[in-house]
């Protein structure tokens, strides 16, 4: 690799290791999809929700005298109560995901993100082993893992919106008002730097193109 490309190979790996972090707190952690029912009744409590793609958290939270008699924000002091799926736990169940597609949107969601893992696992490695003497070429791979990574990501952002979404709709759910939290920023934000960071990784790795009629790619200043 030439001097001139080094750095700039060193920047888009901070910025994919920045995604990476990004990605693997969005996948752990619970906070997609803030959703509360409309409350009637001033000075009582209802029951607001945030959930991720193994789990979700209900928070029993104190209404106030708010005029749009909106349930929240979650952030207020209550009584917490998570469990996870009941798909991936046979022994708890989740009254907010009864209904069979939501079952299914959340299934798809949390097993993509798993293969954007396994890709960033593969990519990694690549990366890893590239650093060793005329190796280069193995950033190539790398980049490529990273991108599909990046795509999985994506794939399960857009799922995890359609299920809030079918959700929201349905008529089997109280819950009438939502809006995405930081796990799901989180998710956005690893998209587009596993993305474009493994795009701009391969326009780096490739060799250097001819410049001349007569040179040909394999007069290319050879990889280090």
């Amino acid at each position: 690799m030439s001097q001139t490309k080094a750095p700039k190979v060193r920047v888009t790996l901070f910025c994919i290791l920045v995604g990476i972090v990004l990605a693997l707190v969005a996948v752990v952690t619970d906070h997609w999809a803030v959703l509360s029912p409309h409350t009637e009744h001033l000075n009582a409590t209802c029951e607001a929700a945030h959930f991720g793609l193994w789990r979700i958290c209900t928070k029993r939270i104190a209404v106030g005298d708010s005029k749009d008699k909106s349930c929240g924000p979650i952030t207020l002091p209550g009584e917490k109560n998570c469990s996870y799926f009941k798909h991936f736990n046979p022994g708890e169940s989740s009254e907010i995901f009864q209904v069979t597609t939501q079952k299914e949107y959340s299934i798809s969601a949390a097993a993509i993100a798993i293969f954007s893992l396994g890709f960033v696992i593969m990519g990694t490695t690549c990366a890893l082993l590239s650093f060793g003497k005329k190796r280069g070429y193995l950033l190539r791979p790398a980049s490529m893992f990273y991108a599909f990574a990046g795509l999985c990501i994506f794939v399960s952002v857009e799922v995890m919106r359609q299920s809030v979404k079918r959700m929201i709709d349905s008529e089997d759910t109280v819950w009438i008002e939502y809006y995405y939290g930081w796990s799901f920023a989180c998710a956005c934000t690893a998209f587009v730097l596993l993305f474009l960071g493994g795009l701009a990784l391969l326009l780096f790795s490739l060799p250097r193109m001819p410049q001349n009629p007569w040179e040909s790619c394999m007069d290319a200043e050879p990889e280090h």
